[in-house]
């Protein structure tokens, strides 16, 4: 046997890998994911402010949120991640999840209540990857 390796893969090689392994999965928990996307619009119909994620075993796992640098501080990803907690509550969810790095936002997501779980150290040789965590069940968003 041959390990081979590529920064071209083929999409059906990658997609055996997936499959099996949520196949594996679902030995342990039901198959529940459900995607989530949010958008802001301004009045021409730009997306200003977006969020996707989804939602899976009872959490929330935010993978990415956007604000126009002109929007910012304008509470924009506030109202997204409070909307979106308050969607995943509604899909049964208790929990959320997210990673951001350093040059990013681990304060604003602290001030809306998540707390640091874990930390990896230099990415690129000088930022930290910050992996944080949410009970919805003792928050309000």
């Amino acid at each position: 046997m041959n390990i081979e390796i590529t920064d071209s893969p083929k999409e059906i090689d990658d997609e055996k890998i997936i499959s099996e392994t949520r196949k594996y999965n679902l030995q342990f928990a039901k198959k529940d994911v459900k995607l989530m996307s949010l958008y802001m619009r301004d009045s021409g119909g730009e997306i200003i402010a977006g969020l996707t994620g989804k939602t899976f075993w009872n959490w929330l796992h935010v993978e990415y949120l956007w604000v126009h640098k002109s929007q910012r501080g304008n509470k924009l990803g506030s109202q997204l991640i409070a909307a979106a907690e308050n969607e995943a509550i509604n899909r049964g969810c208790t929990g959320s999840t997210l990673d951001t790095f350093s040059f990013q936002a681990p304060d604003f997501y602290q001030k809306l209540g998540y707390s640091v779980v874990g930390t990896l150290a230099d990415y690129s040789g000088e930022h930290q990857r910050y992996y944080l965590a949410k009970d919805l069940t003792k928050h309000s968003s």
